[in-house]
């Protein structure tokens, strides 16, 4: 069972990524992997090209893991933008080929090893956040969706939504509580 995110140490993932710890690739692909199929998901609205999303970002993450630098943000964060670019230049349909050594497709097939029966419980689970999401009310939604999905701080969301930061970090955590609920 995968960490919880605030327990998960993505510095230090990564660190190992630049050091050529392939399992370091495989604990973070368990950690955030279908999480980050979510987000490529639903910037792309294609599994087929979300799952492909997530596979090219993850070759990119491994092979650009010595460019983190956690000065600059926090190592979640960065993971999470790998997979958001990667997803945006799909859409955008400019996707470059990524170039793979054989040692490095042998770790991402073995990270990706999940069971017919995983992929079912992701398919139902995302069925069930899509319905508890469309239930929020408009305000709650979107800040949860630009917190979650785009990454954006509180502050952020503010700017984007045209409200009141008081406003937003009380959507944010009215939402997660009804989201916990209705996901229950």
């Amino acid at each position: 069972m995968p960490n919880a995110p605030d327990l998960f140490d993505y510095d230090a993932v990564l660190a190992a990524c630049a050091r050529g710890e392939q399992q370091a690739l495989h604990r973070l692909y368990q950690q955030d992997g279908r999480h980050l199929l979510g987000v490529a998901l639903r910037i792309v609205r294609r599994r087929d090209v979300a799952e492909d999303v997530l596979h090219d970002a993850f070759v990119s993450i491994w092979q650009k893991a010595a460019s983190f630098d956690a000065g600059r943000g926090a190592g979640r964060g960065w993971v999470y933008s790998v997979v958001r670019h990667q997803a945006l230049n799909a859409l955008r349909g400019s996707e470059r080929e990524v170039a793979v050594d054989t040692e490095t497709l042998d770790a991402l097939q073995e990270a990706q090893g999940d069971t017919v029966a995983e992929q079912f419980e992701l398919q139902a689970s995302m069925g069930r956040l899509h319905d508890c999401l469309e239930h929020l009310d408009s305000a709650k939604r979107n800040s949860l969706l630009c917190a979650y999905v785009d990454g954006c701080s509180h502050r952020e969301i503010a700017e984007r939504l045209k409200a009141p930061l008081g406003s937003v970090k009380a959507w944010l955590k009215r939402g997660l509580a009804a989201l916990r609920e209705c996901m229950g």
